[in-house]
């Protein structure tokens, strides 16, 4: 019997927390399907993403744990999804918890704990943070920087 999995996410900046999702979904059946939410989609949920939805694709469906890659248009699909596919569970992180219930009369669903102190909003942040520092401030540290090793020489 082929037990199928699917998630659907962003996956823009894809980092740690994103793979061991993905290792953990590919344990639990023999076939993980991953829905990557297309730009057009995001900016309907009021998302900004770094990289484009090809490559965002391009960069899940070439982990080894994925086996299909499929366009996430809206959030209506996932029913056309489950179906489609013959989906047994459907994931998602447990910030969705409860949100997709009406689901359960097509599959199983479940919620997974995220991988803690990493996710795509915390490194955007601190991508902002950075960006905002002042080229001149960045100049006097190297400047202080330069008297303190000369001090020690």
């Amino acid at each position: 019997m082929n037990k199928v999995i699917l998630t659907y996410g962003t996956f823009d900046m894809f980092h740690i927390g994103h793979l061991k999702l993905l290792k953990r979904l590919k344990r639990m059946g023999d076939k993980l399907i991953i829905g990557v939410s297309t730009d057009e989609f995001n900016e309907i949920k009021g998302k900004k993403t770094i990289i484009p939805y090809a490559q965002r694709a391009e960069i899940v469906e070439s982990i080894k744990y994925v086996d299909k890659v499929i366009p996430e248009h809206n959030w209506q699909q996932k029913v056309v999804d489950i179906k489609k596919y013959k989906i047994d569970t459907f994931a998602m992180g447990h910030d969705w918890e409860g949100k997709f219930d009406e689901l359960k009369k097509y599959c199983k669903v479940i919620y997974l704990p995220r991988t803690e102190g990493i996710s795509t909003t915390a490194l955007k942040q601190q991508l902002n943070k950075i960006s905002k520092i002042n080229i001149e401030d960045i100049n006097k540290a190297f400047e202080i920087l330069k008297r303190l090793k000369s001090d020690f020489e």
